[in-house]
């Protein structure tokens, strides 16, 4: 079984992956399948900026592609590290964008979003409490 700290050290590890030249904002995140199997992503910026894609949607991206449909958690770790910062300073929550990714494929009610400044310090919400209100298949019906 997979903890909270073993996701967040995957995700510490997926943001030194990051690609963000432009902002120099790092993300990371770290995907957990209910097959225990995790999927790691990281951010990835373009000079044209609409390309960009967050690393959440990364780490979905690939396990979707790779035939997952069911989730149970997400780690996330962001911020502007550099030589002297080695830990985030804040915690980095998902955009809305990531949260209307997310609810396509999560239940809202169990589904688990962790950010993290490290090991140590996290928080974790559901996900019904970062996107309480939500636009889904229903409403295309």
């Amino acid at each position: 079984m997979i903890n909270d700290r073993e996701l967040i050290k995957n995700a510490l590890e997926a943001q030194k992956q990051s690609y963000s030249p432009y902002s120099n904002f790092s993300v990371g995140a770290a995907l957990l399948t209910e097959s225990n199997k995790i999927f790691k992503g990281c951010n990835v910026e373009n000079a044209a900026f609409t390309p960009t894609n967050c690393a959440e949607r990364t780490a979905f991206f690939k396990a979707i592609s790779e035939g997952e449909r069911k989730f149970k958690a997400i780690a996330i770790v962001g911020g502007r590290l550099g030589e002297k910062k080695k830990v985030a300073e804040e915690f980095c929550s998902p955009c809305g964008v990531c949260l209307q990714v997310m609810i396509e494929f999560c239940d809202k009610e169990t589904f688990e979003i962790i950010v993290a400044k490290n090991v140590q310090e996290y928080e974790s919400y559901k996900l019904k409490d970062l996107l309480p209100v939500s636009f889904g298949e229903k409403f295309l019906k």
